[in-house]
């Protein structure tokens, strides 16, 4: 009909009608979902056929009520426990002289606890932020490595290693080691895997924040996470942040790396930190390796 001067037609073919010909098909769509949850941005656009927004908030109210964890909050691991980390790092004096304070970056550490499952599946929860501004450099870095050495003994830390970031990251891997310290340079590939993987957590369900404490990090982290945008670009490309005007974005991001280093969690090796004074790959790594590629 085309061919024959008609107009372009548009055919839709979205996966239950090839799962009704193909059962194989079927069990492999059914395991993509469970594994990334229904409303993430690759599973609406490759089997359900959805167009998403050039622009939309990249976590919906439903994605942010699963965010919603019942564990307390904590201060130091329990015993047997294991944790990776995440570090968004803010720059000791970007603001302007004389600029409101609040307008300064801030650096950001998440540290989340990973939780066996019986599916196989490990669960991320969330059980601490640590927050600076303007902290010099030094101690910053002694401070950092107390914290993930002395305090909670991390597996693995995603750091952003982008510009400053970089030499704050060598001396951490310096005294963390360099099988615990991942630098993660921010490039636009790089943010959207990180972007796509953060996705798949949260929409799987493997990811969990602290019940409302009441505390600044609480209160800024959710409001980040609601003001965070999503714009969605040719080669299945995502960009997310938050927009100035509604704020910083460091909470996002840290949690966006936390839930990166995850990915070389595999196995049970427990943290046995101390109170602090003030082989196989994972199915996250699955998700992020096969999702994001």
């Amino acid at each position: 009909a085309e061919r024959a001067g008609g107009p372009p037609r548009h055919y839709r073919c979205d996966w239950e009608q090839v799962a009704a010909h193909v059962p194989p098909y079927r069990a492999y769509v059914e395991a993509e979902r469970a594994r990334l949850g229904e409303r993430h941005p690759l599973f609406r656009t490759q089997y359900l056929l959805e167009v998403l927004h050039e622009a939309d908030r990249l976590l919906d109210a439903s994605a942010l009520a699963q965010l919603a964890g019942d564990h307390d909050r904590q201060s130091a691991p329990r015993p047997g426990d294991r944790h990776v980390a995440g570090l968004d790092l803010g720059g000791p004096n970007l603001a302007p002289p004389g600029a409101d304070r609040r307008d300064r970056d801030w650096t950001v550490l998440t540290i989340a606890r990973v939780v066996a499952r019986s599916d196989g599946a490990p669960l991320l929860e969330v059980v601490e932020h640590h927050a600076w501004q303007g902290e010099a450099t030094e101690d910053l870095v002694a401070r950092l490595a107390d914290l993930l050495r002395g305090v909670w003994r991390v597996r693995h830390l995603a750091v952003d290693a982008t510009g400053l970031g970089a030499p704050i990251t060598d001396l951490l891997a310096a005294r963390l080691g360099r099988n615990v310290v991942e630098p993660v340079m921010f490039s636009a590939e790089r943010k959207s895997r990180l972007g796509f993987a953060l996705l798949a957590a949260v929409h799987s369900g493997r990811l969990r924040i602290y019940r409302m404490d009441g505390s600044r990090d609480w209160g800024t982290c959710r409001a980040q996470l609601e003001h965070a945008r999503a714009a969605y670009a040719e080669g299945q490309r995502l960009q997310f942040d938050v927009d100035p005007a509604d704020g910083h974005d460091d909470y996002l991001m840290s949690l966006a790396l936390a839930v990166w280093a995850a990915r070389h969690d595999d196995g049970p090796r427990a943290a046995r930190g101390r109170t602090s004074p003030a082989a196989s790959t994972s199915p996250l790594a699955t998700i992020t390796e096969r999702a994001l590629a």
